[in-house]
């Protein structure tokens, strides 16, 4: 029997694919954002069915007394480039959407899912993280405002589950990419397809040695419902990404080689408390939710690569339209 479900950022990459997919398995799909960084056209396929519903609304406000089976708390700015441009509302963001979120889950008895995030360990002394491992954060840094928010909201998750029995999950989410991300939102995957496929020069920051873990889009949601339906023994929290790390530079060298760019590779400064190393140690996930990603790097990065071609192909075209218009306008007026 299919389950109401609320998905808070659903409007955004993850948030999309998520509401999809639980759509997909037969469940009724609430979906809200505020649209700050998410956007209508990644749910606009969803919007003919009567099982989904868009709500444009923003967590730090309130949310209606509405019954619901799951909730997923995905909402939060993720990119550095988007929640340091208002790190204020970043941090209200991460506290007062847990607070709202929690709120209705102990006042009607659903389940909440916490979406948290790698960048709650900080610039690691551990190496590879485990879910034990309580991090090195910088709590004055620039992007302290999205780290500590999401520790924060970790905290009230367990405080609720303490304090009110609320039934909750908490996932680390550590880099998920794929389909629907912003080619202008600062992070490192889409940003280095669209240089390579404009021809750009590809930009690494430092020197390029510092590592990152790739999950896809597909894998992370499937581990957050197998995290959201497991038995209340595994509440979190639970690592979800790909164990496989790859450098920067390796990184730019196969977007290079699997778009077929010959961009060059220029670096600039490191940003203030970028993180050196990241790489989960899925053991939990896999004894718990037995679950491990199944889609490699490249395989992914082809997947992303063909859609991001054909949106700038589609971009030109319409562009190459604007120009001969406007060329036709013209020639009008001086006809």
């Amino acid at each position: 029997m299919g389950q109401r479900i609320l998905v808070t950022g659903g409007a955004g990459f993850l948030g999309s694919h998520l509401c999809e997919e639980l759509h997909d398995r037969g469940h009724d799909i609430w979906c809200l954002d505020n649209l700050e960084t998410g956007t209508e056209d990644n749910i606009e396929h969803l919007k003919r069915f009567a099982r989904f519903r868009f709500v444009r609304g923003d967590v730090r406000d309130p949310f209606p007394d509405m019954a619901f089976d799951r909730i997923y708390n995905l909402a939060c700015p993720a990119s550095p480039r988007h929640y340091q441009a208002d790190p204020i509302g970043t941090m209200k963001t991460s506290v007062f959407g847990a607070i709202n979120a929690l709120e209705l889950a102990r006042k009607t008895g659903a389940r909440v899912l916490q979406t948290s995030t790698s960048e709650i360990y900080g610039d690691p002394e551990v190496h590879p993280q485990p879910e034990e491992y309580v991090g090195a954060v910088n709590c004055t840094g620039i992007r302290a405002c999205y780290d500590e928010g999401k520790r924060a909201a970790e905290t009230l998750f367990f405080d609720y589950h303490r304090e009110h029995g609320v039934g909750i999950r908490v996932a680390r989410l550590f880099n998920s990419y794929g389909t629907r991300m912003q080619a202008g939102d600062g992070r490192v995957i889409p940003n280095f397809i669209d240089q390579a496929l404009r021809g750009e020069p590809i930009t690494i920051y430092g020197d390029g040695s510092q590592t990152r873990s790739f999950c896809y889009v597909t894998d992370t949601v499937e581990g957050l419902i197998r995290l959201m339906e497991a038995d209340d023994s595994c509440i979190g929290p639970v690592n979800i990404g790909n164990p496989i790390e790859f450098t920067i530079s390796e990184l730019a060298a196969l977007v290079i080689e699997r778009t077929g760019s010959s961009s060059p590779v220029i670096r600039r400064p490191l940003p203030q408390d970028d993180p050196k190393l990241r790489r989960p140690d899925i053991r939990m996930a896999r004894a718990l939710l037995g679950w491990e990603p199944v889609v490699g790097l490249e395989e992914g990065l082809d997947r992303v690569i063909a859609v991001a071609r054909e949106m700038l192909d589609d971009g030109d075209r319409s562009e190459r339209a604007d120009v001969r218009q406007l060329a036709s306008i013209e020639g009008d007026r001086h006809a």
